[in-house]
């Protein structure tokens, strides 16, 4: 006889029983009823786990992804790719939907990690924020938390107290820490139109505008999530400290910490799991980047919240009748300059003319605009300005005016490239143009290195990531993304030669260089190019030629994708992009 850690529905109480509602609030939704999977209790630590809580025997049930005592169930030597892999995906966010649905649409055994309560990744609003980042930036490879390390998370039972840095005596700043909100602020709208932002999973409900508020681009990708059985696959509220290929190399193993949630402090569970391959699926908005402009740490030292990352921001009532700087010229700086015209007394941009950077003109006239800042003087070290006035310094820019009278500044500055739980991939004093092949992220955190088709690991495709691409149509993009994987993973595609995928990737290289531009799909034409490129190629790579081949943008996505460029080239007074 076995012992399983009893999971919903098994999961029981002396004297009653947890319901489904509670079993997902206190983040222990390990897997749905209908996959009818046991967690082994074995390699499980638990925190403060609640006495009311048992361990059951059970009789013997399809193994879970689960080491038992650190050793698989299953003979070990290598695998090729077939309905048999079990695959881990981190993150539950648009890429994650998609990968989930299409892997469990091609028979594949998924478990889908999610560290929040929710899907939908960054368009779930939250009015609470995430901890200020470091300023100037941290290492990429340290992420927006800090991992830990097996066993880390074990509890005093005499003081309560953790060993490790998640020890917030609130409720709330512990979960703030664990699962740090997404950037979703009050008034964030889409900017690429649901025309052509939207999955083939389903469509948009009827009469859903082109540009809509976040509420309804997180309830269509909720729905997507509940109607094709992701939220069944999901471990909510569970985060990945380490992820990690098995000595013989054939598997993966995971290990996860869970926040539950109930009455009382919050308690938390380790567990170790074994996948045949992994998929991260985790975003692009994690870690702030964080410019080291001369004097702005020492601005954020004294001044705290009146210096914040976009992340950070939620609604520009604070700024009423203040001024505002707003550092940066993507959509979030546009966005935030736009709302905090209708409150501020002044709103003023500053840019450097990047090749990303929106069009000055998408902004009311009243907003100014200015160019880089080269430093941030304080008037004195003992100098403070109360919260009614002004910052006590000026800010000189690289052109020689300085301005003055500031009461916030915004950093619209983007983030790093960050996996915490892929330390081994990354390399925080490697050169980007030095990088090695064992190597994912260098020091810059501009881009994902080594990548085939900016999916597979191409050392070890067992690795694979989905929405690395940016400025895109990103749940189309993600969604044919997630098919082609899925394919792939299952052994309907088979991937070419690793030497071969090199090839391709090196020449890629040498004609765009390495960095942002890598992987970035803003000029005319690229993203409808990287679609049929990448479709074309599983078509051609199919194993068995009658299964039906995977179809491409339609003529009506395409019709409008080209009608936006011209809207958008006409704007930036007819420069391409």
């Amino acid at each position: 006889m076995t012992y399983f850690w009893a999971a919903h529905p098994r999961l029981e109480r002396e004297g009653g029983s947890y319901s489904s509602h509670n079993l997902a609030a206190a983040g222990n939704n390990v897997v749905g009823a209908e996959r009818e999977k046991s967690c082994l209790s074995t390699t499980s630590q638990v925190t403060s786990l609640p006495t009311a809580w048992t361990l059951k025997p059970q009789h013997p049930v399809p193994m879970s992804p689960f080491i038992l005592n650190g050793h698989s169930s299953e003979t070990s030597g290598p695998r090729e790719f077939s309905p048999d892999t079990t695959v881990a995906v981190i993150g539950a966010g648009v890429s994650g939907i998609c990968t989930a649905a299409y892997l469990l649409k091609n028979g594949i055994s998924v478990t889908v990690f999610e560290r929040s309560n929710v899907t939908s990744g960054v368009w779930h609003y939250d009015h609470k924020v995430t901890k200020s980042p470091s300023y100037p930036s941290i290492l990429p490879s340290v992420g927006d938390y800090h991992t830990t390390n097996p066993g880390q998370l074990s509890s005093n039972s005499k003081t309560g107290e953790f060993s490790h840095g998640l020890q917030e005596n609130d409720e709330d700043e512990l979960r703030i820490g664990f699962a740090p909100p997404g950037p979703c602020y009050a008034g964030l709208r889409n900017n690429v139109p649901t025309s052509l932002l939207y999955t083939n999973l389903g469509p948009w409900p009827e009469g859903t505008e082109d540009i809509t508020g976040h509420d309804n681009l997180e309830h269509y990708l909720q729905d997507l999530s509940s109607e094709h059985g992701v939220n069944d696959v999901t471990v909510f509220n569970t985060r990945v400290e380490h992820a990690q290929k098995s000595d013989d190399g054939n598997h993966w193993h995971l290990r996860t910490a869970t926040l539950l949630k109930g009455p009382g402090f919050p308690r938390f569970v380790e567990r170790t799991w074994q996948f045949d391959a992994v998929v991260v699926a985790s975003g692009h908005y994690n870690l702030p980047r964080v410019p080291d402009t001369p004097g702005l740490a020492e601005w954020k030292a004294k001044y705290g919240d009146r210096i914040i990352h976009t992340k950070e921001y939620r609604h520009p009532e604070a700024y009423r009748d203040k001024t505002v700087l707003v550092i940066g010229g993507g959509a979030s700086a546009m966005d935030v300059c736009r709302e905090s015209t209708g409150v501020a007394r002044r709103v003023i941009q500053s840019t450097r003319g990047g090749d990303f950077d929106l069009p000055a003109s998408l902004l009311p006239e009243t907003v100014e605009h200015v160019g880089p800042v080269a430093k941030f003087v304080l008037d004195s070290e003992d100098s403070f300005s109360a919260a009614d006035t002004p910052i006590g310094g000026h800010i000189a820019l690289e052109d020689g005016h300085v301005l003055r009278e500031v009461d916030y500044v915004v950093l619209a500055t983007g983030y790093l490239t960050s996996y915490p739980f892929l330390p081994q991939y990354h390399s925080d004093t490697l050169h980007i143009d030095e990088v090695t092949p064992d190597v994912l992220v260098t020091s810059d955190g501009n881009m994902v290195h080594q990548l085939h088709k900016d999916i597979f690991y191409i050392e070890d495709p067992s690795l694979a990531f989905i929405g690395v691409p940016y400025y895109s149509a990103t749940f189309s993009l993600f969604d044919f993304q997630a098919q082609v994987l899925a394919r792939v993973y299952s052994g309907k595609v088979k991937l070419p030669a690793r030497e071969l995928q090199r090839q391709e990737y090196e020449k890629r290289v040498a004609k765009t260089g390495r960095g942002r531009e890598f992987h970035s799909l803003a000029r005319d034409g690229l993203e409808p190019a990287y679609v049929k490129e990448l479709v074309d190629w599983a078509n051609s790579s199919l194993v068995d030629k009658s299964l039906e081949p995977l179809k491409g943008h339609s003529s009506e996505w395409l019709t409008t994708y080209w009608e936006t460029r011209k809207k958008m080239n006409l704007l930036r007074g007819g420069q391409k992009q």
